[in-house]
């Protein structure tokens, strides 16, 4: 009789859908030989290869292709068991797991500290992720809820808006326009912009900007943080629209200053999605409604 535990099996679907131990790892919050360990021991137990590693790639053996299909319905099945206890047990414990693009990541610590002072008992996992990580999570339905500025389109989802997003033009404080009132958009045809790379919330939002308007985006350079565009333009290498909840928690505002242009800020929102259909725990409802009726302390300070 094999002697498999669960910590095993999650390890092992890890690895096999992300084809990496070290990405495994990343998402499961332990370290790199932790994952391999817990390999190991699978398969010691099922007496077969899983996995073969070449280089740095991972592919699954045909005994691994099978424990993979198995293991997954598994976890699946075990996953709806531990939210119907938690369902049963009410709000005193509980597990809430959420994925966020890393915009969010300005606030969402505004929004969990309340929300883990008021429910003490609820163990939390929050995924960081770039915009492409987390559609990949939402496609495969790994969490609870998602956190993102725009709700992608043609996947069966439901979003719900819980808080502003503005949208603001960013320019070095010694830029020509700094000061200037009611600036037409006509004059940031004329300048250089920092961006976020391809597929990110934020980039498509300032594609659309200047689509919208029929005015050619002259993207000089693409960066892969906020942190990074803000210090870039500080630096003088070009403009930026960003979210206004970069700005909120920087105090180096002398370098930076928000231009007045004509139309700006440009109002989104900031959106709580799901799998449409999904059935949401006690937890990840209370969340929600937490969200609803507390959204006045996310809102940027002045």
């Amino acid at each position: 009789m094999m002697h498999v535990t669960l910590r095993q099996l999650q390890a092992f679907e890890a690895v096999a859908r992300l084809r990496s131990f070290s990405r495994a790892a990343e998402e499961m919050h332990v370290t790199q030989p932790t994952v391999s360990k817990q390999i190991r021991l699978l398969h010691e137990q099922v007496g077969l290869p899983l996995l073969e590693q070449l280089g740095k790639k991972v592919f699954l053996t045909e005994a691994g292709e099978k424990l993979h299909v198995t293991c997954a319905d598994w976890l699946d099945t075990w996953g709806r068991f531990e939210q119907t206890i938690a369902d049963l047990k009410g709000l005193k414990q509980g597990r809430l797991k959420i994925s966020t693009v890393t915009t969010a990541k300005y606030f969402m610590p505004r929004i969990l500290g309340p929300f883990c002072a008021e429910y003490p008992g609820i163990d939390i996992s929050l995924e960081v992720i770039n915009r492409t990580r987390l559609l990949e999570r939402l496609a495969r339905n790994e969490d609870d809820l998602y956190v993102m500025g725009v709700p992608p389109e043609g996947l069966d989802i439901e979003s719900e808006a819980f808080m502003d997003n503005p949208l603001v033009v960013l320019a070095p404080a010694n830029h020509r326009l700094v000061g200037r009132k009611s600036i037409p958009f006509s004059e940031l045809a004329k300048e250089n912009f920092l961006a976020r790379e391809r597929g990110s919330g934020t980039r498509m939002t300032t594609e659309r900007v200047f689509q919208d308007r029929k005015t050619e985006l002259r993207i000089k350079m693409d960066l892969g943080s906020n942190e990074a565009i803000k210090q870039a333009v500080a630096g003088g290498l070009g403009l930026a629209l960003l979210s206004s909840s970069t700005l909120n928690l920087d105090p180096a505002q002398t370098e930076l200053a928000i231009l007045d242009v004509e139309g700006f800020p440009i109002m989104r929102s900031w959106y709580v999605v799901r799998s449409k259909g999904k059935q949401l725990s006690v937890v990840a409802a209370t969340f929600q409604d937490f969200l609803r009726t507390h959204v006045q302390l996310f809102m940027p300070r002045p």
